[in-house]
């Protein structure tokens, strides 16, 4: 009897987790679809003049979709042999997030609680992210960000540093009774709208050092969006280079949930668990 449940939560963890079979495209497909679908609706339930006419068929499809995505999560949950490590993950918030909303306003009811309910359904657009468990590249992508981490980290407070400093050098030059540069820290938003290109246009030097101090801010910015690009691009490019997309498969550890693994490969290069 305990044969006969192992195999099949690992023939329901090969369907759910993996895109190698074809029961698992299928599955795959009709998810990406739903979730497409769902995000569709979210976006037409907050037009009034289609709600109006169509909210009650909205309703029912948000209820069935939703259904469909709670079946999926438990379903997750019994094929892998820590639940916990996929609650706890990325995608594992996101599907939780992603049904959430829907038993709230079961629960919560609509004429009492009708600001927060409205809150809670645009959570739904949350599942926009679970497509990203369908891209390929995306675990590249993830893998490049986690690697450039350190070095982003330090890129951010160096310019965090750079912000105060030169806010805190225009409330110097620009601050008085009249100017827009009314406090230290509106002075580095000022700076932090100008070193990121932004523009906004709401607080402007008008002073000549402080034209200048400016001009020189919105050239730094675009070493701003040229350097985490960079760094990240450096990381994407070495990933690419130890990994081939022919010898890639698809498989999904039961049990620290990596997918990165070869094509022959028989055991989990993370934990040591059998594929």
């Amino acid at each position: 009897m305990e044969n006969e449940f192992s195999n099949w939560r690992n023939k329901l963890h090969e369907i759910i987790f993996g895109a190698d079979t074809k029961t698992g495209k299928i599955f795959d497909i009709s998810l990406l679809l739903l979730i497409i679908i769902s995000v569709v609706l979210v976006m037409l339930e907050s037009v009034s003049s289609i709600n109006d006419v169509y909210g009650q068929w909205f309703h029912i499809a948000e209820w069935v979709i939703t259904i469909f995505f709670t079946i999926e999560y438990v379903l997750r949950l019994i094929c892998v042999f820590k639940p916990s490590k996929y609650i706890f993950s990325f995608y594992g918030i996101i599907d939780l997030i992603s049904i959430l909303p829907s038993y709230i306003e079961l629960f919560l009811g609509i004429s009492n609680y009708l600001s927060a309910v409205r809150a809670m359904r645009l959570l739904r657009v949350f599942r926009i992210f679970k497509l990203a468990k369908f891209l390929k590249e995306s675990n590249r992508l993830m893998d490049a960000l986690k690697a450039s981490q350190a070095k982003i980290t330090v890129f951010i407070f160096f310019v965090l540093m750079v912000v105060i400093v030169i806010g805190s050098l225009m409330y110097l030059i620009e601050g008085g009774p009249n100017s827009d540069f009314t406090s230290i820290p509106r002075s580095i938003y000022w700076a932090i709208v100008t070193l990121t290109t932004v523009g906004y246009g709401d607080i402007a030097p008008v002073t000549g050092t402080g034209q200048f101090i400016a001009a020189i801010v919105m050239l730094m910015g675009y070493a701003v969006i040229a350097v985490p690009t960079g760094i990240v691009s450096a990381e994407i490019a070495q990933s690419g280079d130890k990994k081939d997309d022919d010898n890639y498969s698809a498989k999904s550890c039961q049990s620290c949930l990596s997918n990165d693994h070869d094509k022959d490969a028989q055991f989990c290069k993370h934990c040591g668990e059998s594929l």
